[in-house]
Formats: structure tokens, sequence, C-alpha cells
């Protein structure tokens, strides 16, 4: 047996150069590396197709819109424009109930167009003294794509505030439910009395249906 006394001194050192790489390294490996951003397209289907969701929401919030403070004002003076180009005004909304569905349009798939389907659908908003009307941020160009992947868009009453001007007047850029804060509205609604009154307002974040909802509003069971 070799006896330690006997080995020189450069051996231990070699040992103990050895010893101390290997432990740097095993530390180094151990050390968890930071996540590199993901990039646009590794969560999202490409903008180009309309039945994507571009939901990515804004990890900045400002104040945050409280709807209620339009709650028994006078509804503001309105002036938008459906696929045809008929305009529509507050003069439509005279001695009728109005339902406004505020949302993000062609980039809400599928929450927003199902609720605009929806309505569309539901005889309990199809008559003389009853109109509902969905809001987008869309060009009517735009909008036929999104007809022309969901058919039943197309009986919808649908209005383009293009430029968000009305939708920024209301304060709906701002909303809880809005995925693109400050930028884009969400899946707000505002009822208006026959006397043009705002009567209901109602923010959904969790972006559901409300015919039910709004149904009760304008015709509340006796």
């Amino acid at each position: 047996m070799t006896n330690l006394k006997n080995l020189q001194p450069w051996f231990f050192l070699a040992i103990l150069t050895i010893a101390v790489v290997f432990g740097v390294t095993f530390l180094v490996n151990k050390t968890p590396s930071e996540p590199s951003a993901l990039s646009s397209s590794a969560n999202t289907l490409p903008a180009s197709d309309p039945m994507a969701s571009h939901h990515g929401g804004s990890s900045v919030r400002g104040d945050i819109t409280d709807l209620n403070q339009l709650l028994g004002q006078n509804f503001p003076a309105f002036n938008l424009k459906d696929i045809n180009g008929q305009t529509f005004t507050n003069e439509n909304f005279k001695n009728k109930k109005v339902v406004l569905f505020f949302n993000e349009g062609l980039m809400c798939y599928p929450s927003c167009w199902q609720q605009i389907a929806a309505l569309a659908a539901d005889e309990r908003f199809q008559s003389d003294n009853i109109l509902a009307l969905s809001i987008v941020v869309d060009t009517p160009a735009d909008w036929q794509r999104a007809i022309s992947q969901m058919p039943e868009l197309g009986a919808a009453k649908v209005l383009f505030d293009e430029d968000r001007s009305f939708s920024t007047k209301l304060g709906m850029l701002n909303v809880a439910s809005s995925m693109h804060f400050g930028s884009f509205p969400g899946h707000s609604y505002i009822v208006i009395d026959e006397n043009g009154l705002i009567s209901h307002v109602y923010d959904d974040p969790g972006m559901g249906l409300h015919n039910n909802q709004l149904a009760q509003v304008i015709a509340p069971a006796k």
C-alpha cells in the first residue's frame, strides 16, 4: 500500500484543483437560468385568422371606469352606422328600450361573437319597442370576415365605432373587462329606457351571455 507520507505535494494540489472544478460546475448547473420571453406567436393563432382569440391582457391598468356613474343620465348624442351604411342616432331610440353591447368585436372570439349572435336570435329583443345593438370597433369590411366564419352574425344589428370615439366618451375602453385596457372595449352593457335615460349598466370580465338578465331589466316579471 502506498504510504501517503511519500506522495509529492503537487499530487495533493492536483486533487484539490479537480475537486474545486467539479464543485463549481455542479453549482452552476443547479442554478436556474432566467426564463426567456415567449414569442407572441407561441400562445396565439396568427392575427390574420378571424377565429383566433387575441385576448392578451394588459399588465398596465389605470383607473377603471365605474359604469354606475352613468345611471340616470341622458344618453349622449349618438351617430354610428351599420354594415349597410344606415346611420343610427338618438332618434332611433325614441319611445324604445335599447340594449347596447359594447365589445372588442372581431378580435373577441368566441365570447363576444356568441353574445352578439345570441341577442340577434332572441325574440325577446325583437319588437317594435325594443332595440338591441352591438357596438364594435372594427370596420364593416373587417366585420364581414366574422360573418363569413359565423353566419348567424349576419342577422345581428351591429354598429361600427371605428375610431373608438363613442366608446371612449362612455369610458368603455377602461372597464374591468377590457383585455386591452385603454385601447379596446371589453364586454359591457348599457340599457336605455323609453325616455332616453340610462337605466342599467353592467360590465362582465367573465364575458358570459346575459340575455336573461337583460330581458329581466327591459321587461321585469310581474
